[in-house]
């Protein structure tokens, strides 16, 4: 199967490396991107061929990642499906709703694949948590993804690009999505840079998300509490620690009473997302089986992200710009 990358930014190079590593499932082709001196470097870096034009590339392969800032998503996924190309988009699946829309609508009216990168959902730490999870009765989760600032990030809002992995990440763990939220944030540069959102899910677990660019660390911690346990996932370290009371205590209102707990460590073994990911893709593209994220699956995390901005832009409506 011939595949290749269009965008030639961080993530399009991660593509362009990962792509090379499954050389035993997939054949890259090349890459391309209207930056022609960074697509021409890497393309050097990597041994492939750069392309000077989408449709040249689109001619040559069965399969693409898009790779491109997000207001292009559109534009470039629609191009590939009139090609008859599947398609790996990067989150979020577009800028709009009514995009995402459009492009579900037309991938399936040319039996085309359309995969959505949510990447977080082939993280190990995720998929193990997830499985600790199918024996608890889950009550609240408070996640944190914070970073420090990146000059990329000057004009990206932190709900769109940091809060949306959580969205998804609590909609695969809990089975169900938000049901009604409130929002706070801090405006930098006239964008989201720190935003607090408490949600109620349609089960009626509480969740907290917190997303910063804002931060000195780099933070990616889930704390799940259960009706008996409470569980501290660190995406970072790939660890996971469960929490649980050992009843040996049966009067706890002796004198003498202390609580004692077990706590259980989990070193979860490690792999790279970007590689189980494309590989996933790779598989869809060859049986023509749904991806595990689908372009449903893109739309519906857009669609909570953009309730979200639209809230708290509203909010911030009644002040001054620069809090």
């Amino acid at each position: 199967m011939k595949v290749g990358v269009v965008g030639a930014g961080v993530m399009g190079e991660n593509h362009v490396r990962v792509y090379l590593s499954l050389s035993n499932e997939c054949q890259l082709v090349g890459i391309y991107d209207n930056h022609f001196e960074r697509a021409q470097n890497i393309a050097d870096k990597y041994g492939t061929k750069y392309f000077n034009s989408l449709e040249s590339l689109l001619d040559h392969v069965d399969a693409v990642s898009i790779a491109v800032p997000t207001e292009l998503h559109y534009q470039v996924g629609m191009q590939c499906i009139d090609h008859h190309v599947d398609i790996l988009m990067e989150k979020p699946i577009t800028a709009t709703v009514s995009e995402a829309e459009q492009l579900i609508r037309h991938a399936n009216k040319n039996r085309t694949i359309l995969q959505v990168g949510h990447i977080e959902l082939y993280n190990p730490t995720v998929a193990e948590l997830k499985n600790i999870l199918a024996n608890e009765e889950m009550l609240a989760v408070d996640v944190h993804r914070m970073s420090p600032f990146d000059a990329r990030n000057l004009h990206v809002d932190v709900v769109n690009d940091l809060m949306i992995h959580d969205i998804y990440i609590l909609d695969y763990l809990t089975n169900h999505r938000i049901q009604n939220f409130y929002g706070m944030g801090q405006l930098f540069d006239d964008t989201i840079k720190h935003a607090i959102v408490v949600a109620r899910y349609t089960n009626g677990i509480i969740a907290q998300l917190t997303a910063s660019f804002k931060t000195e660390e780099k933070v990616r911690t889930l704390r799940v509490i259960t009706k008996n346990a409470f569980i501290q996932a660190d995406l970072l370290e790939n660890k996971i620690l469960i929490s649980r009371s050992t009843n040996f205590f049966k009067n706890k209102w002796q004198i003498n009473y202390s609580q004692k707990n077990i706590v259980e460590k989990v070193f979860v073994p490690w792999h790279e997302p970007l590689k189980k990911q494309l590989s996933d893709f790779i598989t869809s593209v060859k049986t023509k089986e749904p991806p595990k994220v689908t372009g449903v699956d893109g739309l519906n995390a857009l669609e909570v992200t953009n309730r979200i901005h639209e809230y708290m832009k509203r909010y911030y409506s009644k002040f001054p710009k620069e809090m």
